[in-house]
């Protein structure tokens, strides 16, 4: 059974609280996302903590399609100011995820509709499958 486009865009999923990222960092979550056909889809992101604020990407460098982080949890330049690809060092804005040096220059992140509501941090837009019997956080 299909959930509706706009019904999915109103459930929002709670991923981790807010403080579970320190400030000006970023975290990856391994989750499961319903596929279009009713299976199961890998769905890797990356959400950073701005202050009260969040951003979420689909962990992937638009160059290749690898994951940006080098070693577990590393996402940022060595400034921490920019999401930064460990493969090849392209930067990317945190606010924006385009890219603005590398090989993908002009390029950007996937974006992920990322919330702060109650000091949890949700996604919205897409339908996750979840575990009752764990959290949906990273490995």
């Amino acid at each position: 059974m299909s959930t509706a486009p706009d019904a999915i865009a109103l459930v929002h999923y709670s991923i981790c609280g807010l403080n579970d990222i320190p400030n000006r960092r970023a975290k990856a979550f391994q989750l499961l996302r319903r596929a279009e056909h009713g299976g199961e889809k890998a769905f890797s992101i990356l959400v950073v903590r701005w202050g009260d604020r969040a951003f979420g990407y689909i962990n992937q460098c638009p160059h290749q399609g690898v994951n940006l982080d080098w070693e577990r949890n590393q996402f940022l330049d060595p400034s921490g100011l920019r999401l930064m690809c460990g493969k090849h060092g392209a930067l990317f804005e945190i606010g924006t995820g385009r890219c603005v040096d590398g090989p993908c220059q002009g390029q950007g992140l996937e974006p992920v509709s990322i919330s702060v509501i109650d000091g949890d941090i949700c996604v919205s837009g897409v339908e996750l499958i979840e575990d009752d019997a764990t959290e949906a956080t990273a490995p």
